[in-house]
């Protein structure tokens, strides 16, 4: 079945544009649209979305409102959508806050049309793209401001994992696909992908996104991309 998906964002002009480039695609679909975020709310409600193409600066309720809404109503663990950020700044807080209100990626809106296409398909299958390196960038910038490591017990779970677990979510912090995983760590794709797995099941996170976020706010990770 086709990947429905629905284009959030206030320029017009915008979703039409990323509505022609969907449509060429034999495996999407646009099955709806919005100016803004509460909009979009209104259209869930009677309408069945698989990813959520999503702008963050918007009158009346911004993407980061919205997001956390439709996260929090219908998780996509139990077939709610997927959110993907999409800004016209690099370096944004509120893509920023968007990753920690539960969206599952977050790209620029000048990407290349397959760097597009592919972040849909992945956040749908549940692989979600996180860190393309403007991801990255956005949690070195922000990462100061979060809370000490200390006051969030899923940090201390980190200690739960195995020395390769640990392994593998650091390299997943620093932006590596599975396939670069399995490369870099002489493993199958299988077997990383079963890594992550458990890492988002003993830390009790969603998706990717949340490990990267989570890596960085304990400390595994410092600000620049290496080991804490």
């Amino acid at each position: 079945m086709a990947i429905r998906v629905m284009l959030v964002d206030d320029q017009v002009l915008l979703r039409t544009g990323f509505r022609m480039v969907l449509a060429a695609q034999p495996d999407m679909e646009v099955v709806a649209e919005a100016g803004d975020g509460g909009e979009a709310i209104e259209v869930l409600r009677h309408t069945r979305v698989d990813v959520v193409l999503m702008d963050v600066r918007m009158p009346r309720m911004d993407g980061v409102e919205a997001t956390r809404r439709i996260c929090a109503d219908r998780p996509a663990e139990d077939g709610g959508p997927r959110v993907l950020i999409l800004t016209t700044f690099d370096l944004d807080e509120y893509a920023f806050t968007a990753l920690k209100a539960g969206a599952s990626g977050f790209m620029l809106k000048d990407v290349p049309p397959d760097e597009l296409l592919g972040a849909i398909r992945a956040v749908h299958s549940g692989d979600a793209v996180v860190a393309p390196s403007t991801t990255r960038r956005l949690l070195d910038r922000f990462t100061p401001m979060l809370p000490s490591a200390g006051t969030d017990e899923r940090h201390k779970e980190i200690d739960r994992l195995t020395e390769r677990e640990r392994e593998v979510l650091l390299l997943v912090a620093q932006g590596m696909s599975n396939g670069e995983i399995a490369a870099k760590l002489v493993l199958s794709e299988a077997t990383v992908k079963t890594h992550v797995g458990r890492i988002l099941t003993k830390l009790n996170l969603r998706d990717r996104v949340q490990a990267v976020v989570l890596a960085y706010e304990s400390g595994l990770v410092r600000a620049g991309g290496g080991a804490g």
